[in-house]
């Protein structure tokens, strides 16, 4: 019979097995954390998770130290973390490729994304189309009219095979109609230096990327990705204004190795919410063209399957591949 014995012996049973984890928690961190970007140094993605890796040591009085481990889009570092274990100090700092896209164009991967324990997303930036001066175009109708023209006669070039400048120059081609030849990159840093050179033609990059280039007037910029013009370039027109429905990003979020804690991914994302407020952090990323997001681990979570189900429509309709 189930006696109320029995039951109070049960939750104090279960209260036991429960005191450990409470405890980690309320005690996180008790030494430094890890932060590992996919990625190589330099680009947006490590300078960014520099910056808010201050931050957020600077909350938890210990320190976050940025590890940069890049290769096969973002998929060995994300590997990495994904088997880390889940005590909160092995944290991924990544953009869409290993959070929500690879999946979709991987077809065998070392990793689930779907169970990385969602922490925060960090920021957000337009992807804007550049074009080197010797290409003879001065607008996004002109590219296009001269695409059709010449057609597998310009190159665009991207950070890898599977970036989010790679995919977003499949929509571009298919949504125009026109056909380009795919350059890839291990980087942004790289293949904005071709462009600019003139070696490579144009490019869909982060605005973050080229914010330099912009105020040194050494980059032609042809349109933003935003669903409207940018406040930053208010003279540079929206894809869309073309191509109607056109968006393309590039944001960064925060996971954690599958089955953390929720009381550390709480006290984690609580932690970057306000390092994100942080007059300092707001303006430096200002500065970088990225606008701050920050996010409860629940919200994350539902933005990151939006974007994988988006991509991955884009992916199917373009059939893009990383090969």
């Amino acid at each position: 019979m189930f006696t109320k014995t029995t039951l109070l012996k049960a939750l104090l049973l279960a209260a036991t097995f429960m005191l450990p984890g409470m405890s980690q928690a309320q005690n996180y961190p008790t030494k430094p954390i890890k932060f590992l970007v996919p990625y190589p140094a330099g680009g947006t993605t490590d300078v960014l998770a520099r910056l808010v890796a201050e931050k957020v040591g600077a909350k938890f009085g210990q320190p976050v130290i940025v590890e940069n481990r890049g290769g096969a889009g973002g998929n060995i570092g994300a590997e990495a973390v994904w088997r880390a274990s889940a005590d909160g100090y092995s944290l991924l700092f990544a953009s869409a490729g290993p959070l929500a896209i690879n999946k979709n164009l991987y077809p065998k991967l070392g990793y689930d994304q779907d169970t990385f324990t969602p922490i925060s997303l960090i920021a957000a930036s337009p992807n804007v189309l550049i074009a080197s001066t010797k290409l003879p175009v001065n607008s996004l109708t002109q590219l296009i009219a001269y695409a059709k023209a010449n057609p597998d006669r310009i190159s665009y070039a991207s950070q890898g095979n599977g970036s989010t400048s790679h995919l977003t120059g499949e929509f571009f081609k298919s949504a125009a109609g026109v056909k380009m030849v795919h350059v890839p990159y291990r980087g942004s840093s790289p293949a904005i230096m071709d462009v600019l050179a003139g070696q490579v033609d144009v490019m869909f990059v982060e605005l973050s990327s080229v914010v330099a280039h912009i105020r040194a007037g050494t980059v032609q910029i042809l349109a933003v990705a935003s669903k409207q013009r940018n406040p930053m370039l208010p003279t540079i027109p929206a894809v869309a204004e073309v191509l109607p429905n056109f968006t393309s990003d590039t944001w960064f979020g925060l996971v954690a190795p599958p089955k953390m804690a929720p009381e550390i991914a709480n006290k984690l994302s609580a932690a970057v919410a306000d390092a994100l407020k942080q007059p300092s952090l707001v303006t430096a990323m200002k500065e970088l063209g990225l606008e701050s997001i920050g996010s409860t681990p629940a919200a994350m979570s539902q933005f990151t399957k939006h974007e994988s189900e988006r991509w991955g429509g884009i992916i199917r309709a373009t059939n893009t591949t990383v090969e």
